[in-house]
């Protein structure tokens, strides 16, 4: 590679990084006290996966994804889930035309690039199943007929962590699915603040209706997941990304107390989902390698989904989070 097409690379790789940083930014001015799950959308976005977010009423959830889909190039569609909801209503649905006799696919809401699933956990296990092949396949069928979603999709599904009566919990299984599991708690005093008087503004001015700082297209997105997917990761850091993985299928090298909290470990989806999710995350921050700490950020959110705690670590109350904070502490680093 000449020296002048090196530098072309390195040029566009850098407004490339500007401008999901500028993206990020303006999300942050409209979702307050919610960082961490601004951050996780974006490394969804550059990791081409999808997010399951657990989080009480009111937290920014739904604006968080509506903000995003206004700085790109892309639409947006939210799905309240109910447990009357039929896959043909996210999927769409063969529709009968008497003046021909014929049938023609009318599309669901499944069919634009961002996808709030809110309460995914209330609808029956059908209506969750079509929206996982969505989210796996990049595809849905309807009939004998398979039709590709947008190349650009991306699936925010939300859980409401307080109540849970009249819910469908989803399988271990699916929800391996999800690239990253994320967790939303309540702003701070002085955060609450900033909120009340923001949406005061927006009131009082209708800013909530103003152009975003940034409209980033689809092929900047791809151009960025390619940028990230060609850090630089270092064997080592290779290595300790598969070992934290490997302790949580042989947890008894690292102590007896973690074999008694662990009955199933993380699959190999796990250790794919932790390498794109650490690439994202350093390219996001303007980094070319990707370091252990990249790894250890990224930990929690993409391995608490997809432990299987036995009945000991529930009776004594420990939690996948108390988990993966142990393995963080005791694998370590090559």
């Amino acid at each position: 590679m000449s020296t002048d097409t090196a530098d072309s690379n390195t040029n566009d790789n850098t407004a490339l990084q500007s401008s999901l940083q500028q993206l990020q930014e303006h999300i942050g001015q409209h979702i307050i006290g919610q960082h961490r799950l601004v951050e996780r959308l974006l490394i969804a976005l550059l990791a081409d996966g999808h997010l399951l977010v657990e989080g009480a009423p009111g937290l920014a959830k739904t604006r968080a994804i509506k903000v995003l889909s206004e700085g790109i190039e892309g639409d947006f569609q939210r799905i309240q889930f109910t447990p009357d909801l039929l896959p043909g209503d996210i999927t769409g649905t063969d529709i009968y035309r008497p003046q021909d006799g014929s049938f023609a696919f009318q599309s669901g809401p499944l069919f634009h690039n961002l996808v709030l699933a809110d309460e995914i956990n209330r609808a029956p296990a059908k209506v969750q199943s079509a929206l996982l092949e969505a989210m796996a396949e990049g595809q849905i069928t309807v009939g004998r007929h398979t039709y590709p979603l947008p190349e650009l999709f991306l699936v925010m599904a939300t859980q409401n962590p307080i109540e849970q009566e009249g819910t469908y919990p989803l399988p271990e299984a699916q929800l391996d699915r999800f690239l990253l599991h994320v967790k939303v708690d309540y702003p701070s005093a002085e955060e609450e603040l900033k909120i009340l008087r923001l949406t005061r503004g927006e009131a009082v001015d209708n800013a909530a209706q103003a152009a975003p700082a940034i409209t980033l297209k689809q092929a900047d997105l791809f151009a960025a997941r390619q940028a990230a997917l060609g850090l630089h990761m270092s064997e080592s850091v290779e290595r300790y990304l598969v070992e934290l993985i490997a302790a949580t299928r042989q947890p008894e090298r690292y102590g007896d107390d973690l074999a008694g909290w662990i009955d199933y470990g993380a699959s190999p989806r796990a250790t794919l989902a932790l390498d794109r999710c650490a690439r994202a995350l350093a390219w996001l921050q303007g980094r070319d390698y990707v370091s252990p700490e990249d790894v250890q950020a990224i930990a929690h959110d993409a391995l608490r989904h997809r432990l299987v705690l036995s009945f000991e670590a529930e009776a004594e109350g420990i939690d996948a989070d108390t988990v993966i904070t142990a393995l963080l502490d005791r694998v370590p680093v090559a």
